[in-house]
């Protein structure tokens, strides 16, 4: 985890571009930076030159002389830029409106690529209708309000949406989609005979489970249309069982004795996520969906069944993804009813056994789940405390890596696998090519960030329109400092600078 242990190879390879930076110019040059590179096993003090927005020269010294610009890192941490791959960005404000704010958040906590998942229906845009003409209105919302680079994952909602799964992977660079399983007869605040209202979808259809077996078989095709990005299309679900839970929640809202957090994460129960694990796990293996991501794992039986499926289809390339607040929130917290999401927060020995998961390496990336939903959404004001009458979600993105790098170095982790799960892991499996890394050719997204700093999560204190936080009064230790997106600082000394620069990440094939 220090900066020993150098790798002779590695330090030689740096050393080789010491030349080329006595000729070039470079646009910048940060000085005296602890890179944390992903699939590495050390950290090296290294200057990083960067021009055209690139990584354009890592080296252990660059001459000063040769740069219109200097930063010195003063010996903190360099992180590549967080990919948060899991946000939702306009479920409960105008896409517009919350793309300012949310991606501002994004920057003070180092992310500098954005994954939304989105979808039609309710929330979002409010429209139904084909994807034809509600991705456009999506892009032309997003342009000129991101402050960092940004892309989405659809979820193919009414049966027409399946067939235009290979248009919106060639003309707008769109890989991955998105299953919730828990609409099937649930949905997210309404129970089953509302669900064709809420999808907005015609009445005779149906999102059950054999809607998503045909998504898996229109993603089934298109991957073998496409083989150069046969790497990178792929399936994400959210896996609970819409009838588990329906039966669940009338049963505990009738428990007087279950409370808070802890009667909704009975009325979702751990055996709900299994369940679904084990269904969803089946169906690709009998439409051949290669590529399958499991969603926000929260518990032990989420997580042992995920393990159970991936032994079961070893020619299924799972990925498991866990969040930040599953990680640091259980149902004890005292913050109770802001801390409402899908799936629930779980007992601390679920958290407990999921951190294992990913010392284990047994989890692909840690994510945020960001939806900022304010307070009048959150807490009724006459029952504050009510969960029931709570909305699902809440942001965090600007908390992703300072939360993880807290719990994470308690339990040993090293800083090079927080790279992977929060960088290096999701650009691959979602092709960001050029994101993910500290290395030549890539983007120039760095942050630059103090291991020794602590602060007390206040949301006054975030550039989100939240206005509170479900960590709040939880004490973190390492810090955003500095954040750079494609060479230009974005975030610097508590503050957001420039307008807004983000750009579309149409997502590039393996080839």
């Amino acid at each position: 985890m220090g900066d020993g242990n150098r790798h002779p190879q590695l330090t030689q390879n740096l050393k080789s571009k010491i030349n080329m930076s006595e000729t070039t110019i470079f646009d910048k040059v940060i000085k005296n930076v602890r890179v944390v590179r992903p699939f590495q096993e050390s950290i090296e003090k290294l200057d990083i030159g960067i021009k055209n927005g690139k990584f354009s020269c890592i080296a252990p010294e660059i001459n000063p002389e040769n740069t219109r610009g200097i930063f010195d890192a003063k010996n903190l941490l360099g992180f590549p830029g967080i990919v948060d791959s899991h946000m939702h960005i306009g479920i409960y404000q105008p896409l517009s409106q919350d793309a300012v704010s949310e991606s501002k958040a994004a920057a003070m906590g180092g992310v500098t690529s954005s994954l939304t998942y989105i979808r039609t229906g309710q929330y979002y845009l409010n429209k139904g209708g084909s994807y034809r003409e509600f991705f456009p209105e999506v892009l032309q919302l997003s342009e000129g309000n991101f402050f960092v680079d940004y892309g989405f994952h659809l979820a193919p909602i009414a049966k027409g949406h399946i067939d235009e799964m290979q248009m919106l992977f060639e003309e707008y660079g769109v890989c991955s989609f998105k299953i919730f399983m828990f609409y099937g007869g649930y949905g997210l605040h309404g129970l089953s005979e509302k669900q064709n209202l809420f999808l907005m979808i015609n009445k005779e259809e149906r999102y059950d489970f054999a809607h998503f077996e045909f998504i898996m078989r229109g993603l089934a095709d298109l991957m073998a249309q496409h083989p150069e990005a046969k790497d990178n299309i792929s399936l994400s679900l959210h896996c609970e069982v819409a009838e588990i839970l329906n039966a669940y929640t009338k049963i505990v809202q009738q428990d007087s004795t279950l409370t808070g957090l802890r009667a909704y994460s009975a009325a979702r129960p751990p055996h709900s996520e299994g369940l679904a694990i084990c269904i969803a796990s089946y169906l690709a293996h009998e439409t051949n969906c290669a590529n399958i991501n499991l969603l926000h794992l929260s518990s032990r039986k989420a997580m042992e069944a995920a393990l159970t499926m991936e032994a079961a289809f070893p020619h299924i390339n799972f990925r498991r993804e866990v969040t930040v607040g599953h990680l640091l929130l259980d149902v004890d917290t005292p913050n109770g009813t802001w801390a409402k999401v899908n799936p629930p927060i779980r007992p601390r020995e679920d958290v407990e056994y999921v951190w294992q998961a990913v010392l284990n390496r047994q989890v692909d990336w840690i994510v945020s789940d960001h939806a900022c939903c304010s307070a009048e959404f959150k807490r009724d004001i006459k029952q504050p405390q009510n969960i029931w009458l709570a909305k699902s979600g809440f942001g965090g993105t600007e908390y992703l890596l300072s939360g993880v790098f807290t719990e994470g170095k308690k339990r040993g982790m090293s800083y090079n696998h927080m790279a992977e799960l929060l960088s290096g892991n999701p650009a691959k499996r979602f092709g960001l090519k050029q994101k993910g890394d500290i290395a030549i050719g890539y983007d120039a997204d760095l942050v630059l960030f103090d291991p020794n700093e602590s602060f007390v999560v206040d949301a006054a204190n975030s550039e989100s329109q939240q206005g509170y936080s479900p960590f709040a009064g939880m004490e973190l230790t390492g810090k955003v400092k500095s954040t750079f997106l494609r060479g230009d600082l974005i975030y610097d000394k508590g503050e957001i600078l420039g307008n807004a620069k983000g750009r579309y990440l149409r997502i590039e094939s393996s080839k």
